[in-house]
């Protein structure tokens, strides 16, 4: 079973894609009932955002992604056409017995079938109603369309990621990743709030304002000197040494972030000449002396693979890793023994392995998952059960389309 910790508490999810839909796996995961709003017939678009596609017991293709099955474990799936006047009454009537309601729909959207916040709260007035928009519910771009890529531009995220001469984007989607954890947080003060007051209320969250937001001391580098933060490819703004190095063989990254780390440096690597330079002796100097230093570092490293540095460095007791690819991160040992990595029984694909909440309670401990649902699997046993639907109302609003 999932976390106990937020056990009766429902979400109504009508979110799709990825920063939206994260926020209410981790609220599912942490025990809340999340019942997901999809469009009959097709669905969530992440739902066919492949290859790759998930594999059938007998290692058939289904035609679910695996980028679908990243992001909605845990959930109830009903299918609902909100665009038509009986899916309204049906959702509104699911948000009136529901805690949350989440949404990502462009602004303004829901207002026109009656599903937006000042609505809702009518029937509802203790729902906590979080909209995940590109750009926000108000402001000259509030209308514009936008995935992660552009607000990883816009908020400034490429600017400081990539080599000097090459802005770049970060491989995953970061900022839908980011997003996804300031909603699921933002749901959680409102909840308490609602606990408090009896009152529900409205989020506004911005993917370009969390992408700017997650900026954090790069930004606040830039408020406080006006100086532009300068691309550092593999090197980072911290302690010297804060970055890539080539060994002998490979490469590892190595971090030496204050001076008794740089000390136990020098201590593995027979240098410790390095402490008697005044330009290198203290974490200050060696940021000052970035150009001259690195230089050296970076000859350093050469002189020993990099199986001999990793020896040698954790011996002393300075952080430093490898850069794993995808097998070797599951193969690690650190990783194994965390279980970071489950299965789950699906009906469609046997065993499915899926990521594991990284959180770890004593007293509410995640402790199993179920499978992302099958498109509608849940409609006839969540809309009976929340919204008084007979087994011939079913097959009627079938036949209509609705659901």
């Amino acid at each position: 079973m999932p976390s106990t910790a937020l056990a009766g508490i429902r979400v109504l999810d009508l979110s799709r894609i990825l920063a939206a839909p994260l926020a209410t796996q981790m609220l599912a995961d942490l025990g809340a009932e999340v019942i997901k709003i999809e469009r009959p017939g097709t669905g969530d678009d992440s739902r066919a955002y492949g290859p790759p596609f998930a594999d059938g017991p007998e290692g058939e293709r289904t035609d679910t992604a695996a980028f679908y099955l990243s992001c909605n474990r845990n959930k109830q799936s009903v299918t609902v056409n909100h665009a038509t006047a009986e899916g309204q009454a049906l959702i509104r009537a699911l948000a009136a017995r529901s805690d949350v309601l989440v949404e990502n729909f462009r602004a303004g959207t829901l207002a026109k079938y009656g599903l937006d916040h000042e609505s809702l709260r009518e029937v509802n007035p203790r729902l906590v109603y979080l909209s995940v928009t590109g750009f926000g519910q108000s402001g000259p771009y509030a209308q514009r369309p936008g995935y992660d890529g552009i607000f990883q531009a816009m908020s400034g995220m490429m600017s400081v990621s990539g080599h000097p001469d090459e802005p770049m984007k970060v491989g995953v989607s970061m900022v839908d990743i980011l997003t996804g954890l300031y909603a699921a947080t933002a749901v959680l003060a409102a909840l308490r709030h609602r606990d408090a007051t009896g009152q529900g209320q409205f989020i506004d969250l911005s993917l370009l304002d969390c992408g700017l937001a997650s900026l954090s001391h790069f930004a606040m580098n830039y408020l406080v000197s006006g100086e532009v933060p300068r691309r550092r490819g593999n090197g980072g703004y911290g302690g010297i040494p804060s970055q890539a190095f080539m060994c002998k063989d490979r490469p590892l990254f190595l971090v030496a972030g204050n001076d008794k780390q740089f000390a136990a440096f020098c201590a593995a690597a027979d240098r410790t000449d390095l402490l008697q330079d005044p330009r290198f002796a203290t974490t200050s100097a060696r940021i000052t002396h970035r150009e001259e230093i690195l230089p050296v570092l970076e000859d350093i490293m050469r002189t020993r693979t990099r199986d001999e540095w990793l020896a040698v460095l954790d011996e002393h007791d300075v952080p430093a890793g490898p850069f794993n690819e995808m097998p070797e991160v599951f193969a690690d040992p650190q990783i194994q023994h965390r279980g970071m990595l489950v299965e789950v029984e699906d009906p469609v694909s046997g065993r499915l392995p899926l990521l594991a909440n990284p959180i770890r309670f004593t007293a509410t401990p995640v402790e199993g998952y179920a499978a992302p649902p099958a498109l509608g699997e849940h409609t006839a046993d969540v809309l009976g059960r929340l919204a008084g639907v007979t087994e011939h109302q079913l097959a009627e609003l079938r036949a209509w389309g609705v659901v």
